[in-house]
């Protein structure tokens, strides 16, 4: 077990790596550019997560981490399907080069509240479905697209910028169900 002097558990992505059960905050290694599938796939306790030079988080790789409430990802550019579905506690998400967002990326992440994507151009369907506690999404001038039910059943959601050109919603069902919507 590879442990940081602050107490991190350093992951360095292997095939065979087993995350400790004790663990509750991981750094990625900084050779690793791609967090692998299902890399942490169900894990109770993982709280904190701190991924400087890793580019591609692959598909379902935090899929039910309930206690996961912070991930600091500055260098990710796309976060695959199903990411970060159901981790109910994440309230924060550090991602100032994401690019992509895939289907169902932050599906009933029900603790966040605001995320700011500068660098964002394709949101796919249902990327923040379910986000009950998302009041304010900031795009950057990039965006492209916004899938299908990109945003739908964000109850709480108030306030989404995004720029100024065609083409960018792509469904009529995109903010479906956000009641509490004033400003776009």
């Amino acid at each position: 077990m590879m442990m940081a002097d602050d107490g991190y558990y350093i992951y360095t992505g292997r095939d065979d790596e087993v995350i400790p059960p004790e663990v509750t905050r991981v750094r990625i290694h900084e050779s690793v550019t791609v967090i692998r599938a299902r890399a942490f796939r169900g894990n109770r306790n993982i709280e904190e997560v701190d991924c400087d030079n890793v580019i591609t988080v692959e598909e379902c790789a935090f899929y039910n981490c309930p206690s996961l409430r912070l991930v600091i990802m500055r260098g990710v550019k796309v976060v695959e399907r199903k990411v970060f579905f159901d981790c109910k506690s994440l309230a924060v998400v550090e991602c100032d080069k994401l690019d992509r967002i895939g289907e169902w990326a932050f599906l009933h992440c029900k603790s966040l509240r605001s995320i700011n994507l500068p660098s964002a151009k394709i949101v796919e369907n249902g990327a923040f479905d379910e986000c009950e506690a998302l009041t304010n999404v900031e795009f950057g001038k990039d965006l492209e697209s916004i899938g299908p039910r990109a945003f739908v059943n964000c109850t709480s959601l108030e306030r989404i910028t995004i720029p100024l050109k065609d083409g960018i919603i792509t469904d009529n069902n995109v903010f479906r169900m956000c009641k509490n919507l004033k400003h776009v």
